[in-house]
């Protein structure tokens, strides 16, 4: 007589109710996760993640091109490097005042 066999009415009703018990929860599981709120929230998580991440590359990436310029024109003493910087500044100066042309001639 195996095991299973010994087994009372009594024993299977509570294996029975036992295992229905644990069914149910486990459809509870699977309704909450693929529940329309549920997979909209996962979403927006993945993509708030993945914003965030590309953000902080960018601020990083920001942070190191302001760092590599201020090493230009900066020296280490904390000194301004006119050498560096007066050309800078013409360029700049420059550029804008052709911007400035091209935009005068397009509305004119």
């Amino acid at each position: 007589m195996s095991d299973a066999d010994a087994r009372t009415p009594a024993q299977i009703e509570a294996d029975i109710k036992l295992r229905r018990e644990q069914l149910a929860e486990t459809l509870d599981e699977i309704g909450v996760r693929v529940h329309p709120k549920t997979i909209v929230g996962d979403a927006k998580a993945k993509v708030a993640a993945g914003v965030d991440n590309t953000l902080g590359r960018a601020y990083v990436g920001a942070n190191r091109f302001v760092s590599d310029v201020r090493g230009q024109l900066v020296s280490a003493d904390g000194r301004p490097r006119l050498e560096r910087i007066v050309p800078v500044a013409l360029v700049v100066v420059g550029l804008v005042g052709l911007l400035a042309v091209g935009s005068r001639r397009r509305k004119g």
